[in-house]
């Protein structure tokens, strides 16, 4: 009788579409008339923050049911107004004058959101970046000067900026999801130069997704991302300003604790990362895993079936292919270049002015000066998501180092 042979690997079954990747496809703007308290509060979380309104707002909110959010973009456009709800109430007086306590209007419909998306309770990547974009004209491209934010935080210009930058990295990394399956199906059946084609427009999408990254220099301004957007971006666990953590009021009596948002929690390093074999130390592999939990289910799935597939390194290595061998290099180096320029990006925007901060504190300072003084110290060395942020960075480029095939890596520790 004859062996079944395998269905081809696809994307199709993980929410991940051809032209943009794990973004979710044309938002939703709008909630059904019910949900109207809860859009006209979260469309004026900057203002009413800073005029210190927002929790007496939120306080006075109705609670709503949540049955009559059917679509799954229904849903994004809850969990995100909801998201950024919270981070405002919580966050609204600063590190200082936190609360122990989400109020049941807020905390029973945003858990109910939470659990039917399968997403935590908190602001992450996949409200923030995927599902909170609109194109100014609809016809127009997709950049920087058509793209605008749904719903924003404190901070001006520089949170369209970051999140607007973040969403084009995902937008570069399209072609090379598209050609994960390429890959997996050309190891499947020996098809050494589909693998080494598919490689190579893989290195090439990594490269482009390092050049979107460069545009944080031009539209985020370091002191006003330390000073004033980071700590809405912060979660309540591995956070010394809310060592217990949240009270979900309504959902359970004891306080849960959720990271706050993370690059780690975006998908795509994760898919390459078990597409090429990079391999993460205890600690900083934890910390990564514990974040794809952050993500929705289907994108965490797709991460979890790549890392399931045959080893595309193993095969690299059995073919004796110099295309195959240069283009799986080329990949490892060009993810290298990524982590290493994300680096780059962490130090000037959080390393630099926590510095300054500290040389500041003390001093009469010039605007920028008090706005970077008055940024949380708990959070100086910590990313928003909780790691102590530059070893943690350092270990997983190190690790991504050791993905390389050995003659090349050999040549890595000589130059090291």
């Amino acid at each position: 009788m004859a062996a079944v042979s395998e269905s081809p690997f696809s994307l199709d079954s993980y929410h991940v579409s051809e032209e943009l990747g794990f973004i979710l496809r044309d938002p939703l703007e709008e909630l059904p008339p019910y949900y109207q308290p809860w859009m006209d509060i979260a469309l004026r979380v900057p203002e009413l923050v800073h005029s210190h309104e927002l929790r007496l707002h939120i306080n006075k909110m109705p609670l709503l049911s949540t049955q009559y959010l059917q679509k799954h973009r229904e849903l994004r456009l809850a969990h995100l107004a909801l998201s950024v709800m919270t981070m405002g109430y919580t966050w609204q007086e600063g590190e200082n004058n936190t609360v122990e306590m989400l109020p049941r209007n807020l905390a029973v419909p945003y858990w109910e959101v939470s659990q039917r998306l399968g997403l935590p309770p908190i602001l992450t990547h996949a409200d923030a970046v995927l599902a909170n974009w609109r194109k100014k004209n609809p016809e127009g491209p997709f950049d920087m000067e058509n793209l605008e934010l749904l719903l924003s935080l404190p901070g001006g210009d520089s949170v369209r900026g970051f999140f607007m930058v973040t969403l084009l990295v995902e937008l570069a990394a399209v072609p090379a999801l598209r050609n994960i399956p390429a890959v997996i199906n050309g190891v499947r059946c020996g098809d050494t130069e589909a693998v080494a084609r598919a490689l190579e427009d893989i290195s090439q999408s990594i490269q482009d997704m390092t050049d979107a990254l460069k545009l944080m220099h031009v539209y985020v301004e370091p002191s006003v991302f330390y000073g004033i957007m980071r700590i809405y971006l912060s979660g309540w666990k591995d956070n010394p300003s809310m060592p217990n953590g949240l009270v979900y009021e309504g959902v359970q009596t004891e306080p849960m604790e959720y990271s706050g948002g993370s690059a780690a929690q975006s998908s795509l390093l994760h898919c390459f990362d078990e597409l090429l074999g990079v391999k993460h130390e205890a600690k900083s592999g934890a910390f990564l895993t514990r974040m794809r939990d952050y993500m929705p289910p289907k994108h965490k799935q797709l991460i979890q079936d790549i890392s399931s597939q045959p080893s595309l390194k193993n095969f690299v290595q059995q073919q004796a292919s110099e295309r195959l061998n240069q283009a799986f290099q080329h990949c490892v180096t060009k993810l290298l270049h990524l982590r290493s320029y994300h680096i780059n990006i962490v130090s000037r925007f959080i390393t630099v002015p926590a510095a300054r901060a500290r040389q500041l504190r003390d001093r009469s300072q010039d605007s920028e000066g008090e706005m970077i003084s008055r940024a949380p110290t708990a959070l100086e060395e910590r990313g928003t998501g909780g790691s102590g942020i530059m070893a943690f960075l350092k270990t997983v480029r190190d690790q991504t180092k050791e993905a390389f095939l050995p003659e090349r890596r050999t040549e890595m520790n000589h130059q090291n």
